[in-house]
């Protein structure tokens, strides 16, 4: 049902909104022209610009469609490279000529993913099967780990929440959890825990919902391959026990060349295929090829109207005969007879080079201690029967069941790391709810003995995480004691306040500006309640919000923030609601985002427009907490939240928010004149 959903959708759009409003939403780019780039990794590279500038949330390894004219007709697809203000570079296996001129890129659903969870469901493994028994309480998880003491870390920074987690997860027999909430170094426990598990000679599949949280885990663990190389073997050479430290990580990233980072290109297994040394005799091969086909388009191809229903076989017989069949003349058919013998030697070499790949991957793959890939990716044909002594992954509370069973039927231990007071799986259908309900809660709700969570965070100031720390967390996070002066202050030194506010011209704004601009109030909650004109609006045939009194003074507060000295890139916005993102994104150049788009990233400063204002005191999918705790934990130095309190209270969390920031002295009434 999701899968249709998702498909459906996406056509419903593209089939209902003209090619400016699905533009206007951010997945589409219109008026394109291409320019060839070259090749890289098999893949066609084409450039598509124009001059005027677009926001999109078309993204970096997103697949998108291609297309001139009516996009559901256009079956040419692409992954995208790399984005700017003005250009997208796309992947393409080909390149028809009508696509370089005048093309639409439109977002585009991919149901491979859904086929192979779908797959994996239907041959499901024992290690598979074991986690859902784990879960339906029909088999009971061993319950003694036996944490080993002695453990030397190899990253000499993690703090001892993070130390346990690790200890803990190598100790298991069968699965473990590492709750890991914001900032606290979920993704750096992971990497420490993965070259735990090389050093005692396991090998590893690591594994996440997106290629981005996938990357990150890489990019922490190719950092540390070269530099922890060097230093042990400094070691070794300095030991006078003559002991074996090195231990040097060979990785994999398995997927799409182009959906991987750009640093982490060379762990990929196409570029590694590449740079084999046996690439060598597929480039001789490939070589071979183009002469034979130059040869073999020298003579006549036996095309049907030539063939009159003859075989290979017979042309070929026929050839050596030297006679002609139906029309057909004796050297016809002795040119047909060269075309289909030069097609066999390439379709031989073709062939010769598959088993050559074949080789390289099968020596890659064995070779390598830690395999990186996204869940679905587990499902790809180079791992089948392949077995590992742990799957590791990270997101786990942001991927459905059945996605998070690929990676875990390929070994009889597995570590899910995530955090199950954040966002869930996002699913489009209505029927397909029970999706949401993912693997990493079931487990840690029916067995807390088998989770530990990671309780120091690196984010954000103190004040800010005090509400969601006791809110959503029990109280159980600290803050690191680095964080205990950070501040705005860290980005802009010096600000004079009182000149700025001298200068700005919007008088209602004096009495908060101040409060804005100073590093020692981390979190300010603008009220609009004394506002009349604070309501929120619905556009004509929108299903969607917008609150442009919200939009102005976000708009004023940029300002505010820039003229003193703040980049663009110091901030962040986040709307709940798609009308008020696009109404904001029109007055300001600052990157606003549902609180979707904003899970996993953070900002030194963040604008929060909740938009709800209305004499009902409705606050629609505002009552979504797990959607509250992501806004509330995204902001670094700084955080500014919008909203008309007294439709905001009628929800008893953020009564409990608005108590909290009056009682601290962040909540501040706006009256405008």
């Amino acid at each position: 049902m999701e899968q249709e959903a998702e498909i459906s959708s996406m056509m419903n759009e593209i089939r209902r909104l003209s090619p400016g409003k699905r533009e206007n939403v951010g997945r589409a780019i219109n008026n394109l022209s291409g320019k060839i780039l070259g090749k890289e990794l098999g893949f066609n590279l084409v450039k598509y610009g124009r001059k005027k500038s677009f926001e999109s949330e078309i993204n970096v390894g997103d697949l998108v469609l291609i297309s001139r004219g009516n996009p559901l007709k256009s079956d040419l697809t692409g992954t995208v490279t790399e984005k700017g203000k003005r250009f997208i570079i796309i992947a393409l296996e080909n390149i028809p000529q009508w696509a370089l001129k005048n093309v639409r890129i439109d977002l585009y659903a991919n149901d491979v993913t859904f086929r192979r969870m779908k797959e994996n469901l239907n041959n499901l493994s024992l290690s598979g099967e074991k986690s859902l028994e784990f879960l339906l309480g029909t088999k009971i998880p061993s319950s003694n780990i036996d944490i080993n003491p002695h453990n030397s870390f190899k990253d000499v920074q993690i703090n001892k929440s993070q130390k346990n987690a690790v200890s803990s997860a190598m100790a298991t027999d069968d699965f473990f959890l590492i709750h890991g909430p914001f900032g606290t170094g979920k993704t750096r426990t992971l990497r420490e825990l993965i070259r735990q598990e090389v050093k005692k000679g396991n090998k590893i599949l690591a594994t996440a919902e997106s290629n981005t949280a996938v990357d990150n885990m890489l990019d922490g663990l190719s950092m540390a391959i070269s530099a922890e190389y060097e230093i042990e073997n400094k070691t070794r050479n300095e030991s006078e026990s003559g002991e074996d430290y090195n231990c040097k990580i060979d990785c994999v990233r398995l997927g799409h060349p182009q959906r991987v980072s750009r640093k982490n290109i060379k762990y990929t297994l196409a570029y590694q295929v590449e740079n084999h040394p046996l690439n060598s005799q597929i480039n001789h091969l490939k070589d071979g090829i183009k002469k034979i086909i130059t040869e073999r388009d020298k003579n006549t191809k036996p095309s049907p109207g030539l063939r009159r229903g003859l075989s290979d076989n017979q042309i070929l017989l026929n050839a050596v005969k030297r006679r002609g069949s139906r029309g057909v003349s004796p050297n016809v058919m002795l040119s047909m007879a060269r075309w289909i013998e030069n097609n066999q030697k390439v379709d031989q070499n073709q062939e010769k080079i598959r088993e050559i790949e074949k080789n390289i991957v099968e020596k890659i793959l064995k070779r390598s201690s830690v395999v990186l890939c996204t869940n679905s990716s587990a499902g790809l044909e180079y791992l089948k029967g392949s077995k590992f002594d742990l799957t590791i992954i990270d997101e786990s509370s942001q991927a459905t069941i059945p996605s998070v069973l690929i990676p875990i039927s390929k070994a009889n231990r597995f570590v899910l790391a995530g955090d199950h007071r954040q966002l869930p799986p996002t699913i489009v259908s209505q029927k397909a709810r029970p999706l949401q309900k993912t693997l990493f809660e079931g487990l840690i709700k029916k067995y807390p003995q088998k989770s530990t969570i990671l309780n120091v965070q690196y984010r954000m100031n103190p004040s800010l995480m005090e509400f969601p720390n006791h809110e959503f967390y029990n109280g159980e996070i600290k803050a690191a004691e680095s964080l205990n002066k950070i501040s705005i202050n860290d980005i802009v030194s010096k600000i004079n306040i009182s000149e700025i506010i001298e200068k700005n011209e919007s008088d209602q704004f004096k009495e908060v500006e101040r409060d804005l601009l100073d590093s020692k109030i981390p979190f300010i909650f603008l009220n609009t309640s004394k506002i009349n004109e604070r309501f929120e609006q619905r556009i004509k045939d929108s299903t969607s919000i917008q609150n442009p009194l919200e939009a102005d003074i976000i708009s004023i507060i940029v300002n505010i923030f820039l003229k003193s000295g703040f980049s663009s890139e110091n901030m962040g916005i986040i709307s709940p609601y798609d009308d008020q993102r696009n109404l904001i994104s029109s007055l300001t150049n600052v990157e606003v985002k549902t609180v979707d788009g904003y899970q996993g990233r953070e900002k030194d400063i963040m604008i929060i427009s909740t938009v709800r204002s209305n004499s009902k005191r409705e606050i629609g999918f505002l009552s979504d907490m797990r959607r509250l705790n992501v806004a509330l934990t995204r902001a670094r130095r700084k955080m500014i939240m919008i909203g008309d309190i007294d439709t905001l209270k009628s929800n008893a969390t953020y009564h409990r928010l608005i108590k909290y920031s009056e009682k601290r002295g962040f909540l501040k009434d706006l009256k405008l004149n």
